[in-house]
C-alpha cells in the first residue's frame, strides 16, 4: 500500500507541475499569463475582502487586465500602424544626426586615428554626388536623393572602420529587398577579420589531429578483419585566395537600405565562384536565405552575392589606357607570372571623348584580374601535395604511376583593351556612346557592357568611375536550362559468385545429406584399409 500511495503521489505531483507550467505560458497579445493574472485578482479580494465577491470577480478581473495595459500614446486617437515610408525615414534618421550615438548601432566603432587621417592624400571617400551628376548625364545610376542617402551611409562606414579606400560599387535588385553594395580597402594590418583568421588555424590544427586518433582508433578496432579498401579518392578541394589578393583582393560590405548596418560579406572561394556560372538564381533580399539550386550551391545568399560581386568585377570594371601603370620593377616580370598590382600613372593627361567612344574600345582596359575557370585569379596546381603525402605514398606504393601535370590556366593579363573581348552571341560586347550629340563639346564618354546589363562606366578627362545597376544576371541569348543530373551509377557485373541460387527442396537435402554421409564412411574405410596394410 506504501508503495501505491507513493505512486500516487509522484502522479499528483506531475499533474501539478503541467498544470502549473500551462498556466504560466505567456500570451504574445498581451504579454501576461494567467497564473500572474489570478494570482493578483486573489490578492486584491483577500486585501479588500468585498461582500459580493462572486458577483464583482468579473470586473476584478477587468480591473487588474486594465490596470496592467500600458499604452505607448496619451491621446484619445486610434492607434495607426506605421506606413513603409515613416518606417523608412525612421532609419535613416541616424543618417542626418551629427552626435555620432546612433552609429555605435550601426558598427562597432573603432577608434580612427587622426594622425593617419592627416597622412592620407586622398580622402578614402570621393565624392559620391559628383560621381551621381556624371553617372545621370550618362542616363544611368540612381536618384539624387537616394544617392545623397548612400553618401552618408559610406561615411558612416568609414568612420567606424579602419577603411584606406572606399568606393560606391553598385545596387544589386532582390525579389523583397535591394542590396546597396560598397567595396573598400583596409590599412595594411588593421583588418579585424584577418586578427581574428590569425587566431583560428591553431584550433583547426587541434580539431584534425583529434578527428585522426579518432580514426585511428577505429582503424585498430577493425584490424582483424578484412574489409575491402576503396580505391576512390575525392577530388582536390582548391583553396580560396587570400585577403588581399585575386578574387580577394577588394572587401565588400551591403546593406539593404541607407542607414541599416553595414554586413561585411564573407571571402569568396572557387567552389563558389564555380557554381555561380551554371546557375541562375534571383537575390531575396535576405542574406541567410539558402540557394536552392542544382548543382548545389555551397554556401548561402551571401556567398552567392559576393560570387556575383566577384565575376562583375573582374568582366566590367574598367578604365582608360594609360591612368594606370605597372611599376618598373614589375616590368621585367613574365605576364604569365601574373602580375596584380599597379599603380595610378600620373602623366596621364586623358583622352578625348572621341578616342573614348571609339567602336573598337582599344582605349579602354581591364583593371580587375580575370577569374579564370578554376574559379580563381592564380591558378592552382591540384596534383601538387604535401610533402608528407608524398613520402606517404612513396612508402605504400613507390611503383604506382603518377598522373600527368595538367596544363596551367592562363588568362588574359591585367590592363588588356576591350577590343580583345570576346562577342556575345553576334554582338559585341561593349556599347560605346557620347552622353549627347547636341552639345558634344561637354559630352561624356559612356560604356555600357552587353554581357552583364546594368555595368556601366563613364570617362572625362582624368575622371571616370565604373557602377552596375542590375539583377546581378549575366545576359544569355537562350533561355536557361539547368544542367541534368548526372548518369546513375553502373551495376556490379553480374557473375556465378553474385547470382543468387535457388533454394533446394526437402528431399533434395536429403539426398545431399545421404551423398555425404556416404562420401564419408568411404574416405574412412580406405583410410583403414591403408593403415591395415602398413601394418602387414
Amino acid at each position: 500500500m506504501e508503495k501505491v500511495s507513493e505512486h500516487a503521489s509522484n502522479d499528483l505531483d506531475d499533474d501539478f507541475q503541467n498544470a502549473k507550467a500551462f498556466l504560466l505560458k505567456t500570451s504574445l497579445h498581451s504579454n501576461l499569463n494567467i497564473y500572474d493574472h489570478l494570482a493578483s485578482v486573489i490578492k486584491k479580494v483577500l486585501e479588500e475582502k468585498p461582500q459580493n465577491v462572486t458577483e464583482l470577480i468579473e470586473d476584478l478581473v477587468r480591473d487588474e487586465k486594465r490596470a496592467k495595459f500600458c499604452p505607448n500614446f496619451d491621446t484619445i486617437q486610434n492607434k495607426e500602424d506605421e506606413s513603409t515610408e515613416v518606417s523608412l525615414a525612421r532609419s535613416q534618421l541616424v543618417l542626418f544626426d551629427h552626435e555620432g550615438s546612433p552609429h555605435e548601432n550601426l558598427i562597432d566603432p573603432v577608434m580612427r586615428d587622426p594622425e593617419r587621417d592627416e597622412e592620407l592624400e586622398e580622402a578614402p571617400l570621393p565624392d559620391l554626388m559628383e560621381l551621381a551628376n556624371y553617372f545621370e548625364q550618362a542616363g544611368v545610376g540612381i536618384g539624387r536623393e537616394e544617392s545623397f542617402r548612400i553618401f552618408l551611409a559610406l561615411k558612416i562606414l568609414i568612420d567606424t572602420q579602419p577603411i584606406r579606400t572606399c568606393r560606391f560599387w553598385g545596387k544589386m535588385f532582390g525579389v523583397h529587398t535591394n542590396y546597396f553594395v560598397a567595396e573598400v580597402e583596409f590599412f595594411e594590418g588593421e583588418d579585424p577579420e584577418e586578427s581574428s583568421n590569425e587566431d583560428n588555424p591553431p584550433e583547426q590544427q587541434d580539431q584534425n589531429e583529434a578527428m585522426e586518433d579518432t580514426v585511428k582508433e577505429g582503424e585498430l578496432d577493425v584490424e582483424e578483419e578484412d574489409l575491402p579498401e576503396s580505391e576512390f579518392k575525392p577530388p582536390v578541394v582548391i583553396p580560396q585566395e587570400e585577403n588581399r589578393s585575386g578574387c580577394n583582393k577588394k572587401t565588400y560590405f551591403v546593406c539593404n537600405e541607407p542607414g541599416h548596418p553595414w554586413i561585411r560579406l564573407p571571402p569568396v572561394t572557387p567552389a563558389q565562384i564555380v557554381i555561380s556560372r551554371q546557375i541562375r538564381k534571383f537575390f531575396t533580399g535576405n542574406l541567410q536565405a539558402p540557394v536552392v539550386c542544382y548543382p548545389p550551391f555551397p554556401g548561402n545568399e551571401a556567398n552567392y552575392l559576393r560570387a556575383q560581386i566577384a565575376r562583375i568585377s573582374a568582366t566590367t570594371h574598367i578604365s582608360p589606357q594609360g591612368y594606370y601603370a605597372f611599376e618598373e620593377e614589375e616590368e621585367e616580370e613574365d605576364e604569365a607570372g601574373g602580375r596584380d598590382s599597379f599603380v595610378v600613372n600620373q602623366e596621364f593627361e586623358g583622352l578625348t571623348v572621341n578616342e573614348m567612344t571609339d567602336p573598337s574600345c582599344s582605349n579602354w582596359v581591364h583593371h580587375v584580374q580575370y577569374i579564370l575557370p578554376q574559379g580563381r585569379c592564380t591558378w592552382f596546381n591540384p596534383t601538387q601535395k604535401r610533402e608528407e603525402e608524398e613520402l606517404e605514398e612513396e612508402e605504400e606504393d613507390e611503383e604506382r604511376e603518377e598522373p600527368d601535370e595538367p596544363e596551367p590556366e592562363q588568362g588574359p593579363p591585367l590592363l588588356t583593351p576591350l577590343s580583345e573581348d570576346t562577342e556575345v552571341d553576334g554582338m559585341p560586347p561593349w556599347a560605346a556612346q557620347k552622353s549627347s550629340t547636341l552639345v558634344p563639346q561637354y559630352a561624356l564618354a559612356v560604356m555600357h557592357s552587353n554581357l552583364w546589363p546594368g555595368a556601366h562606366a563613364f570617362a572625362v578627362e582624368r575622371k571616370f568611375e565604373n557602377i552596375y545597376v542590375g539583377w546581378g544576371q549575366r545576359f544569355s541569348a537562350e533561355n536557361y536550362s539547368p544542367p541534368p543530373p548526372p548518369p546513375p551509377q553502373e551495376e556490379f557485373p553480374s557473375g556465378p559468385e553474385i547470382t543468387e541460387a535457388e533454394d533446394p527442396s526437402v528431399e533434395e537435402e536429403k539426398a545431399l545429406k545421404a551423398a555425404q554421409q556416404e562420401a564419408l564412411e568411404a574416405a574412412e574405410m580406405e583410410e583403414d584399409d591403408d593403415d591395415d596394410e602398413e601394418d602387414d
